[in-house]
């Protein structure tokens, strides 16, 4: 931000707080429960037989453990485990998250532990790691050093992992210095935006706020470390960029106070560094009905969008009007939330996931829904598909049941247009035991079950894969960061916990992705 600048950013900043306040205050005559006709896709509440066969535990080609359940005729390698000693020496950070198969970058030299680096078939993973205030690790990009209070400081980040010929040749740190960086998304010219899940007012000691998206370059001595503060400082989950015009979505991870976004850039030359020139940021509003509650929703389920500005991206969160319905007591929305619902904004329950393919962003609500108390957005989850040249979104998905899927989080679609989803909802117990799932969408709204997190680990288990983690049962930690190489032949996802990642192959073309 220019300094120079800085007496008409608060001038901006408290008329645009002033005109949430004033709006929103009005929200009882706004809020409506409509509900829509029950037709299209109904609310599913179990699993279709999975195209690939029933799953059974599989051992991991690297450690020889049986982390995963999966189809007969798959396979996998574990790699990048937390703990594991990176390039520079120092040990993977943990909390595995986000994650993106990018083309390798031009021009990269240098030597990893599997030989020399770009030289063909080779891979660039970037990998965010959803760490807290605490102890950071080190990065060529450092964004906030200060203190966040008792001696704690930023612990999130991303590093970058090198994948050659279906091996792991390196991991660096790329990206440090940042909070809770959760989701992000891939762009059209090959970086990875790191998103920073956190809402709040908090100044560190050296005058940093959070809650910023990232851009992060496959070659992390080439990544930078600035905030893209024109995309909005909120609970960022992911983001998708539309290639055709350049436009970035965005979704919001905060219970019943969740916009859905866009942003506008002032560069389209689509490249690295063209996103920091900054941009418009704009909130989704259903035409024709101001202040839409998309937290459940119903069978068949359509809306147009239009878009509306947000006047101050950087605003900080508010306090919520008295009447704010299904959140807590004394709790508060985000800058941008505020000015979107004050200019007729949607909510969502907690946008999460979200990718684009074949002109249509797919979009996760990982707790749209109620549960068995009725209580509004605390249900299974949901998947949308906005249709970019139409801007109509429609509903492809919604579980009424854990068996069905329990709050998906994460989303991909293959090469071959297969959607697949990572849940978030802990053990998520069916007839192939505890752990969470990754799940398969058919083209007609149905899940299916494409692999369990069968990660329970003992003392000399741990030690004779050479690993450094605790032992425990980590069955119930999440699937995140799914995505494909080019050719749809690899499936790599993590396991949040301890901190694992891992790459699937097998008979893709068998089945439905």
């Amino acid at each position: 931000m220019d300094q120079l600048d800085l007496p008409r950013r608060q001038v901006l900043k408290g008329a645009a707080a002033a005109m949430a306040v004033g709006a929103i205050g009005s929200l009882g005559a706004l809020y409506s429960r409509q509900s829509l006709a029950a037709v299209g896709h109904p609310i599913r509440t179990g699993p279709v037989a999975g195209p690939y066969g029933p799953l059974a535990p599989v051992a991991d080609r690297a450690t020889g453990l049986a982390l995963l359940q999966l189809p007969a005729g798959f396979s996998y390698e574990s790699f990048g485990w937390s703990g594991d000693l990176m390039d520079d020496g120092q040990p993977c950070p943990d909390r595995h998250d986000g994650m993106a198969v990018l083309p390798q970058a031009p021009g990269r030299h240098g030597r990893g532990r599997g030989g020399e680096r770009g030289r063909g078939h080779e891979l660039v993973l970037i990998r965010n790691h959803e760490r807290g205030a605490g102890q950071a690790f080190r990065a060529p990009a450092m964004y906030d050093t200060g203190d966040l209070g008792g001696g704690r400081v930023a612990g999130g980040g991303t590093t970058t992992l090198t994948w050659r010929k279906g091996r792991l040749e390196g991991i660096e740190a790329s990206l440090g210095g940042t909070l809770v960086n959760c989701a992000g998304g891939p762009t059209p010219w090959g970086t990875w935006l790191s998103c920073e899940e956190i809402k709040s007012n908090q100044v560190s000691a050296s005058g940093r706020r959070h809650g910023y998206v990232f851009e992060v370059h496959p070659d992390p001595a080439r990544t930078t470390g600035q905030p893209l503060v024109a995309m909005g400082r909120f609970s960022h989950e992911a983001v998708a960029v539309d290639p055709s015009t350049g436009a970035v979505y965005l979704t919001e991870d905060d219970r019943n106070k969740s916009g859905l976004y866009r942003f506008i850039p002032n560069d389209r030359s689509d490249r690295h560094g063209a996103l920091e020139n900054g941009g418009r940021l704009q909130a989704a509003r259903v035409r024709g009905r101001p202040n839409a509650d998309l937290t459940v929703p119903q069978p068949g389920a359509a809306y147009a969008l239009e878009w509306v500005d947000i006047a101050d991206p950087d605003l900080d969160n508010l306090p919520a009007p008295a009447g704010f319905p299904d959140i807590g007591e004394g709790d508060t929305l985000s800058g941008p939330f505020a000015q979107g619902w004050a200019a007729g904004g949607l909510r969502m329950s907690r946008g999460e996931g979200i990718w684009q393919a074949a002109g249509k962003m797919f979009i996760v609500d990982t707790s749209a829904g109620v549960d068995a108390r009725g209580r509004r957005g605390r249900g299974n989850g949901a998947v949308w598909v906005l249709d970019l040249a139409s801007q109509h979104l429609s509903l492809l998905f919604a579980s009424g049941n854990q068996l069905a899927a329990h709050n998906p989080d994460n989303i991909t679609v293959s090469p071959r247009g297969g959607v697949v989803l990572c849940e978030d909802g802990g053990e998520s117990p069916d007839h192939y035991g505890p752990g969470s799932r990754l799940l398969g969408l058919t083209r007609g709204g149905e899940s299916f079950y494409l692999a369990k997190n069968n990660v329970e680990l003992h003392r000399q288990q741990i030690a004779d894969a050479g690993k450094v983690i605790d032992e425990g049962d980590y069955r119930g930690s999440e699937f995140c960061g799914a995505c494909w190489d080019p050719r749809g032949e690899t499936l790599f996802v993590n396991i949040q916990s301890p901190g694992i990642t891992v790459a699937i192959t097998g008979p893709w073309v068998r089945g439905r992705l």
